[in-house]
Protein backbone atom coordinates (compact mmCIF):
# COMPACT_ATOMS: atom_id res chain seq x y z
CA UNK A 1 0.00 0.00 0.00
CA UNK A 2 1.11 3.32 -0.64
CA UNK A 3 1.95 5.86 1.71
CA UNK A 4 -0.36 8.57 1.87
CA UNK A 5 -0.29 12.50 3.58
CA UNK A 6 -2.34 12.63 6.82
CA UNK A 7 -2.91 15.24 9.30
CA UNK A 8 -2.14 14.55 13.04
CA UNK A 9 -3.86 16.26 15.28
CA UNK A 10 -1.07 17.86 18.02
CA UNK A 11 -3.72 19.95 19.87
CA UNK A 12 -7.64 19.91 19.07
CA UNK A 13 -8.75 23.49 19.61
CA UNK A 14 -11.59 24.06 21.35
CA UNK A 15 -14.07 22.44 19.15
CA UNK A 16 -12.92 21.52 15.64
CA UNK A 17 -15.43 18.89 13.09
CA UNK A 18 -15.41 17.70 10.27
CA UNK A 19 -18.37 19.67 8.46
CA UNK A 20 -19.57 19.76 4.81
CA UNK A 21 -22.82 21.40 3.52
CA UNK A 22 -25.15 18.95 5.57
CA UNK A 23 -26.70 15.89 5.74
CA UNK A 24 -30.40 16.55 4.05
CA UNK A 25 -33.85 14.76 3.95
CA UNK A 26 -33.63 12.90 7.27
CA UNK A 27 -35.85 15.30 9.52
CA UNK A 28 -38.47 12.55 9.19
CA UNK A 29 -36.08 10.46 11.55
CA UNK A 30 -34.48 13.17 13.83
CA UNK A 31 -31.52 13.76 11.89
CA UNK A 32 -31.15 17.69 11.47
CA UNK A 33 -29.04 19.01 8.59
CA UNK A 34 -25.82 19.85 10.74
CA UNK A 35 -23.30 21.06 8.02
CA UNK A 36 -20.77 24.05 7.91
CA UNK A 37 -22.22 27.13 10.36
CA UNK A 38 -21.01 29.78 8.11
CA UNK A 39 -21.87 28.55 4.74
CA UNK A 40 -20.55 31.58 2.62
CA UNK A 41 -16.56 31.14 4.53
CA UNK A 42 -17.21 27.38 4.28
CA UNK A 43 -17.79 27.29 0.68
CA UNK A 44 -14.65 30.21 -0.18
CA UNK A 45 -12.41 28.02 1.31
CA UNK A 46 -12.91 25.29 -0.76
CA UNK A 47 -13.04 27.38 -3.82
CA UNK A 48 -9.30 28.87 -3.77
CA UNK A 49 -8.07 25.27 -3.26
CA UNK A 50 -9.92 24.17 -6.15
CA UNK A 51 -12.40 21.98 -4.43
CA UNK A 52 -16.21 20.85 -5.24
CA UNK A 53 -17.83 23.54 -3.01
CA UNK A 54 -19.17 20.47 -1.34
CA UNK A 55 -15.96 19.28 0.01
CA UNK A 56 -15.62 18.34 3.76
CA UNK A 57 -13.60 20.80 5.33
CA UNK A 58 -12.00 21.20 9.42
CA UNK A 59 -14.65 23.55 11.30
CA UNK A 60 -13.18 24.95 14.43
CA UNK A 61 -14.21 27.76 16.92
CA UNK A 62 -12.17 29.95 19.02
CA UNK A 63 -8.83 28.39 19.46
CA UNK A 64 -8.11 25.98 16.22
CA UNK A 65 -5.96 22.64 16.00
CA UNK A 66 -2.11 22.49 15.97
CA UNK A 67 -1.83 20.30 13.26
CA UNK A 68 1.48 18.78 12.17
CA UNK A 69 1.66 17.40 8.38
CA UNK A 70 3.50 14.08 7.13
CA UNK A 71 4.10 11.82 4.27
CA UNK A 72 3.83 14.74 1.62
CA UNK A 73 2.70 17.56 0.66
CA UNK A 74 -0.74 19.83 0.45
CA UNK A 75 -2.00 23.12 -0.44
CA UNK A 76 -4.40 24.87 1.87
CA UNK A 77 -6.43 27.52 3.09
CA UNK A 78 -8.21 29.11 6.14
CA UNK A 79 -11.00 31.25 6.05
CA UNK A 80 -12.81 33.33 8.63
CA UNK A 81 -11.14 36.29 10.51
CA UNK A 82 -8.17 33.65 11.98
CA UNK A 83 -5.04 34.51 13.78
CA UNK A 84 -2.87 31.67 12.43
CA UNK A 85 1.08 30.45 11.74
CA UNK A 86 2.58 28.13 9.12
CA UNK A 87 5.60 26.85 11.49
CA UNK A 88 7.79 24.81 8.71
CA UNK A 89 10.28 21.88 9.08
CA UNK A 90 13.30 24.23 9.63
CA UNK A 91 11.39 26.36 12.63
CA UNK A 92 10.70 29.65 10.32
CA UNK A 93 7.18 31.20 11.21
CA UNK A 94 4.95 32.67 8.59
CA UNK A 95 1.95 34.45 9.88
CA UNK A 96 -0.48 33.43 7.57
CA UNK A 97 -3.16 35.45 5.98
CA UNK A 98 -6.59 34.24 6.14
CA UNK A 99 -8.93 33.55 2.62
CA UNK A 100 -5.28 32.80 0.10
CA UNK A 101 -3.36 29.43 -0.23
CA UNK A 102 -0.51 28.02 0.77
CA UNK A 103 1.97 24.75 0.22
CA UNK A 104 3.03 22.85 3.20
CA UNK A 105 5.06 20.18 3.21
CA UNK A 106 6.41 17.10 5.21
CA UNK A 107 6.79 17.64 8.96
CA UNK A 108 5.19 21.22 8.62
CA UNK A 109 2.55 22.74 11.50
CA UNK A 110 -0.17 24.69 11.07
CA UNK A 111 -0.85 26.42 14.42
CA UNK A 112 -4.90 27.84 14.24
CA UNK A 113 -4.14 30.39 17.11
CA UNK A 114 -7.55 31.59 17.67
CA UNK A 115 -10.48 33.32 15.46
CA UNK A 116 -10.71 37.37 15.66
CA UNK A 117 -13.83 38.94 17.46
CA UNK A 118 -15.70 35.81 15.48
CA UNK A 119 -16.58 32.29 16.41
CA UNK A 120 -15.89 30.38 13.35
CA UNK A 121 -13.48 29.62 10.66
CA UNK A 122 -12.62 26.53 8.26
CA UNK A 123 -9.74 24.97 7.12
CA UNK A 124 -9.73 23.21 3.67
CA UNK A 125 -7.14 20.91 1.97
CA UNK A 126 -6.53 20.27 -2.18
CA UNK A 127 -8.77 17.22 -2.95
CA UNK A 128 -10.24 17.15 0.53
CA UNK A 129 -10.10 14.66 3.11
CA UNK A 130 -10.37 11.34 3.38
CA UNK A 131 -13.27 10.53 5.78
CA UNK A 132 -16.37 8.43 6.07
CA UNK A 133 -19.58 9.82 4.21
CA UNK A 134 -22.71 9.02 6.56
CA UNK A 135 -25.85 9.15 4.04
CA UNK A 136 -24.70 11.73 1.76
CA UNK A 137 -22.77 13.86 4.55
CA UNK A 138 -19.21 14.26 6.03
CA UNK A 139 -20.37 16.38 8.38
CA UNK A 140 -20.61 15.89 11.96
CA UNK A 141 -22.97 16.22 14.95
CA UNK A 142 -21.61 15.40 18.10
CA UNK A 143 -25.12 16.02 19.69
CA UNK A 144 -25.78 12.97 18.17
CA UNK A 145 -22.97 10.88 17.57
CA UNK A 146 -23.42 11.07 13.79
CA UNK A 147 -20.57 11.54 11.33
CA UNK A 148 -16.87 10.71 10.81
CA UNK A 149 -14.65 10.12 13.80
CA UNK A 150 -17.99 8.28 15.68
CA UNK A 151 -19.77 11.45 15.79
CA UNK A 152 -17.21 13.23 18.02
CA UNK A 153 -15.03 16.36 17.76
CA UNK A 154 -11.46 16.32 17.06
CA UNK A 155 -8.73 15.23 19.59
CA UNK A 156 -4.98 15.01 20.35
CA UNK A 157 -3.46 12.13 18.50
CA UNK A 158 -6.33 11.98 15.51
CA UNK A 159 -5.14 11.13 11.90
CA UNK A 160 -7.02 12.38 9.13
CA UNK A 161 -5.71 11.38 5.71
CA UNK A 162 -5.34 13.64 2.45
CA UNK A 163 -6.75 12.38 -0.73
CA UNK A 164 -3.85 14.28 -2.61
CA UNK A 165 -0.35 13.17 -1.46
CA UNK A 166 1.15 15.91 -3.53
CA UNK A 167 0.47 19.23 -5.48
CA UNK A 168 0.96 19.77 -9.18
CA UNK A 169 1.43 23.09 -10.04
CA UNK A 170 0.81 25.03 -7.17
CA UNK A 171 -0.66 28.76 -8.02
CA UNK A 172 -1.12 31.06 -5.51
CA UNK A 173 -5.05 32.20 -5.08
CA UNK A 174 -6.78 34.58 -2.55
CA UNK A 175 -10.17 36.37 -2.36
CA UNK A 176 -9.97 39.46 -0.16
CA UNK A 177 -13.59 39.73 1.88
CA UNK A 178 -15.15 42.21 3.97
CA UNK A 179 -16.76 41.28 6.31
CA UNK A 180 -20.37 42.75 7.71
CA UNK A 181 -20.04 43.60 11.34
CA UNK A 182 -23.87 45.23 11.75
CA UNK A 183 -25.61 44.21 14.64
CA UNK A 184 -29.45 43.86 12.80
CA UNK A 185 -30.25 40.63 12.73
CA UNK A 186 -33.56 40.15 9.99
CA UNK A 187 -36.20 37.68 10.81
CA UNK A 188 -39.66 36.72 9.94
CA UNK A 189 -42.63 36.39 12.17
CA UNK A 190 -43.12 32.83 13.84
CA UNK A 191 -45.97 30.82 13.89
CA UNK A 192 -46.43 31.62 17.82
CA UNK A 193 -46.24 35.51 17.03
CA UNK A 194 -49.30 36.49 18.75
CA UNK A 195 -48.98 34.00 21.63
CA UNK A 196 -47.02 37.55 23.27
CA UNK A 197 -48.05 40.26 24.68
CA UNK A 198 -48.25 43.36 22.12
CA UNK A 199 -45.43 45.29 24.50
CA UNK A 200 -43.48 42.13 24.31
CA UNK A 201 -44.04 41.88 20.29
CA UNK A 202 -43.23 45.78 19.99
CA UNK A 203 -39.75 45.25 22.09
CA UNK A 204 -38.72 42.34 20.62
CA UNK A 205 -37.99 44.81 17.49
CA UNK A 206 -36.61 47.66 19.33
CA UNK A 207 -34.88 46.27 22.05
CA UNK A 208 -30.74 44.89 22.16
CA UNK A 209 -30.52 40.87 23.29
CA UNK A 210 -27.20 40.10 24.63
CA UNK A 211 -25.34 36.82 23.06
CA UNK A 212 -24.34 35.07 26.39
CA UNK A 213 -21.71 31.97 26.86
CA UNK A 214 -24.45 29.34 26.31
CA UNK A 215 -23.98 28.82 23.12
CA UNK A 216 -22.91 26.72 20.64
CA UNK A 217 -23.42 24.48 16.98
CA UNK A 218 -27.07 23.30 18.47
CA UNK A 219 -28.25 26.79 20.06
CA UNK A 220 -27.71 30.22 21.14
CA UNK A 221 -29.47 31.85 24.27
CA UNK A 222 -29.88 35.33 24.37
CA UNK A 223 -30.74 37.64 27.30
CA UNK A 224 -32.71 40.79 27.28
CA UNK A 225 -36.28 41.81 28.95
CA UNK A 226 -38.46 38.97 30.10
CA UNK A 227 -41.09 38.72 27.03
CA UNK A 228 -44.40 37.60 28.24
CA UNK A 229 -46.81 34.87 26.86
CA UNK A 230 -50.29 34.89 27.19
CA UNK A 231 -51.40 32.29 25.58
CA UNK A 232 -48.74 28.81 26.63
CA UNK A 233 -45.34 29.39 27.41
CA UNK A 234 -45.49 25.09 26.09
CA UNK A 235 -46.97 23.75 22.65
CA UNK A 236 -47.30 20.38 21.43
CA UNK A 237 -43.70 19.63 20.23
CA UNK A 238 -43.79 20.17 16.38
CA UNK A 239 -41.22 20.05 13.87
CA UNK A 240 -38.36 23.22 13.62
CA UNK A 241 -35.81 24.84 11.27
CA UNK A 242 -32.40 25.96 11.96
CA UNK A 243 -32.77 29.87 12.66
CA UNK A 244 -36.09 29.61 15.07
CA UNK A 245 -36.00 31.55 17.48
CA UNK A 246 -38.11 30.13 20.30
CA UNK A 247 -39.46 31.53 23.75
CA UNK A 248 -39.08 29.22 27.02
CA UNK A 249 -40.89 29.41 30.25
CA UNK A 250 -38.03 31.83 31.38
CA UNK A 251 -39.12 34.43 28.97
CA UNK A 252 -35.83 34.85 27.45
CA UNK A 253 -35.30 33.69 23.42
CA UNK A 254 -32.74 30.65 21.90
CA UNK A 255 -31.96 31.13 18.34
CA UNK A 256 -32.00 26.95 16.73
CA UNK A 257 -28.38 27.01 14.82
CA UNK A 258 -27.46 24.17 12.77
CA UNK A 259 -27.53 21.02 15.06
CA UNK A 260 -30.63 22.02 16.63
CA UNK A 261 -33.36 19.00 17.41
CA UNK A 262 -35.47 18.43 14.67
CA UNK A 263 -38.96 19.14 17.10
CA UNK A 264 -39.38 21.54 19.94
CA UNK A 265 -42.15 22.35 22.10
CA UNK A 266 -41.50 26.35 22.94
CA UNK A 267 -43.70 29.15 21.33
CA UNK A 268 -42.06 30.38 18.05
CA UNK A 269 -41.86 34.50 17.69
CA UNK A 270 -39.72 34.46 14.92
CA UNK A 271 -37.01 32.81 12.33
CA UNK A 272 -34.18 34.63 11.30
CA UNK A 273 -33.82 34.69 7.55
CA UNK A 274 -31.28 32.84 5.84
CA UNK A 275 -29.72 35.68 4.30
CA UNK A 276 -28.32 36.72 7.84
CA UNK A 277 -27.76 33.40 9.36
CA UNK A 278 -23.71 33.56 8.47
CA UNK A 279 -23.66 37.16 9.97
CA UNK A 280 -25.60 35.88 13.25
CA UNK A 281 -23.56 32.89 13.71
CA UNK A 282 -20.12 34.49 13.67
CA UNK A 283 -21.25 36.97 16.84
CA UNK A 284 -19.39 36.12 20.17
CA UNK A 285 -20.71 35.89 23.16
CA UNK A 286 -20.95 39.39 24.57
CA UNK A 287 -22.20 41.06 21.52
CA UNK A 288 -25.69 42.77 21.31
CA UNK A 289 -28.08 42.23 18.35
CA UNK A 290 -31.02 43.47 17.43
CA UNK A 291 -34.21 41.94 15.21
CA UNK A 292 -35.58 44.10 12.61
CA UNK A 293 -38.95 42.11 11.12
CA UNK A 294 -39.16 41.75 6.90
CA UNK A 295 -41.66 40.33 4.52
CA UNK A 296 -41.69 36.72 3.36
CA UNK A 297 -40.89 37.94 0.00
CA UNK A 298 -37.86 40.44 0.76
CA UNK A 299 -36.37 37.63 2.53
CA UNK A 300 -36.79 35.49 -0.28
CA UNK A 301 -35.29 38.07 -2.70
CA UNK A 302 -32.28 39.50 -0.20
CA UNK A 303 -31.34 35.21 0.22
CA UNK A 304 -31.15 35.40 -3.61
CA UNK A 305 -29.38 38.15 -3.73
CA UNK A 306 -26.99 37.11 -0.88
CA UNK A 307 -26.20 33.49 -2.79
CA UNK A 308 -25.59 35.03 -6.39
CA UNK A 309 -23.31 37.68 -4.82
CA UNK A 310 -21.41 34.88 -3.28
CA UNK A 311 -21.46 33.04 -6.82
CA UNK A 312 -19.93 36.20 -8.17
CA UNK A 313 -17.49 36.47 -5.57
CA UNK A 314 -16.14 33.27 -6.50
CA UNK A 315 -16.08 33.55 -9.75
CA UNK A 316 -12.98 36.25 -9.59
CA UNK A 317 -10.72 33.11 -8.48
Amino acid sequence: MTSKAYLEIIRPGINTTIQDKGRFELYHVGITISGAMDNRSYQISNAIVNNDLNEGVLEFAYQGPLIKLHKGEANFCITGNVHFNIIKKNSEVIEGVCNKNYLIKDQDQLDIISTIKSVFGYLSFEGGLVVENLWGSTSINTKALIGPNNGQKLATGNKIYLKKNNIVDFKERSLPLDYNDGNVIRVLKGTNYDYFTEDSKNRFFKEDFLITNLTDRMGMRLKGFRMENIVNTNIKSEGIIKGVIQVPPDGHPIIMLSDHGTIGGYPKIAVVASVDYDKLVQKVPGTKIKFECIKLQDAEKLYLDYHASTKKLLSNL
